[in-house]
């Protein structure tokens, strides 16, 4: 059957979801609808994710009982606990936790402004323009690891902005962002190779280490900046999250919503870039977790919009998870945490391409 206009009857094919939630009355007199199923996934990853990083705490040379990092948790550790738990491993953890929120929630970002499930920093290009940030710092300059890290945010910075310049033509709109995000990241991988090869064997070392993505040595002086930014970024994001859903159903239905679209969207983008470039000033470019980590959510979550908590949560659960399998499953060979993610996550990518071009979407 046809519609008015010889377009394809859609309501049929494609019915609208219901909204399986309740609403909760506060006492203010606002109505807030929760969905019972989000909540819960939420409620489960982060018992998930306390849960590894308890075990990874306790994870060692020297191990510790969970029972006994929990105590040290609380203050009541010896001093020997004291010391491993919250000056040696109690950090790498809260990084890595960040460091999977910040990248979950860049991606969910990214992939709702694109409208695209392969629009992430992975394939934008963003992780390898704060990797040129961080090699120029270390190749040109043997700069320090504060300075490395600041190379690597700038980095960051600078690509996200070309690739909104040149993907900007009356807007900015989702397949062109992810293509121009493709020839971007391309050039910028080349950049790198070429800054390798320059590089002296001490720096190209730790150029190498560092690009691998890496949790090792990580202590508060990363965590404090990244907890900052986050802090700031998290509550602006999530007090966009309407308007987000409604970029998601197109520009010219969020315009007539009253929504300032390319406002929001440059916003949006600014705050997943940043949050992109922080996490991966603070571990190196860890790959593939900004794209697995919100299409993950929205399949437990089942729910429709860019799912930005799941997300976040899904994302920090993963990284930790994947830090843990790093140091216990590969035996005495402790594997960076960016080698385990990158093969996981190129699994998980190849099976999405499967399944988009099944559905007919590339």
């Amino acid at each position: 059957m046809k519609a008015p206009g010889n377009q394809p009857e859609t309501t049929q094919a494609a019915p609208a979801r219901v909204f399986r939630g309740r609403a909760v009355r506060t006492v203010g007199g606002l109505s807030v609808r929760v969905d019972v199923r989000a909540f819960t996934v939420v409620a489960l990853l982060l018992v998930a994710a306390l849960t590894a990083s308890v075990v990874l705490i306790g994870t060692g040379d020297f191990p510790i009982s969970a029972g006994d990092v929990v105590r040290t948790l609380l203050g009541n550790g010896d001093a020997g606990q004291e010391f491993i738990v919250n000056e040696l491993r109690l950090p790498r953890v809260l990084v890595g936790l960040l460091v999977g929120a910040s990248l979950g929630l860049g991606g969910a970002l990214f992939q709702a402004i694109s409208r695209n499930p392969l629009g992430s920093p992975d394939v934008l290009g963003l992780g390898q323009g704060s990797t040129a940030g961080a090699l120029v710092m270390i190749v040109l300059f043997s700069g320090t690891a504060r300075q490395v890290t600041v190379g690597a945010l700038v980095g960051g910075l600078v690509t996200g902005l070309a690739i909104y310049l040149l993907a900007w033509k009356r807007g900015v709109h989702g397949y062109r962002l992810v293509l121009v995000g493709i020839g971007v990241s391309a050039i910028v991988t080349a950049v790198n190779g070429y800054l390798i090869t320059k590089a002296d064997l001490v720096d190209a070392t730790r150029a190498v280490v560092w690009m691998t993505g890496s949790l090792d040595g990580r202590d508060w002086e990363q965590v404090w900046p990244l907890l900052g930014l986050c802090a700031v970024l998290v509550p602006l994001v999530l007090g966009n999250a309407r308007a987000l859903r409604m970029l998601e159903m197109g520009d010219d239905v969020a315009y007539a919503l009253g929504v300032r679209v390319e406002r929001t969207r440059l916003l949006l983008m600014v705050a997943a870039v940043l949050l992109t470039a922080s996490a991966t000033a603070a571990a190196g470019p860890v790959g593939f977790v900004a794209l697995t980590a919100p299409q993950l959510a929205r399949r437990l979550t089942r729910s429709p919009g860019p799912n930005l908590v799941p997300a976040m949560c899904m994302g920090a659960t993963l990284l930790v998870v994947a830090d843990w399998a790093s140091q216990r499953i590969f035996g005495a060979d402790q594997l960076p945490v960016g080698v385990v993610t990158g093969i996981l996550g190129g699994v998980y990518l190849l099976w999405l391409l499967v399944t988009e071009r099944k559905a007919g979407r590339i």
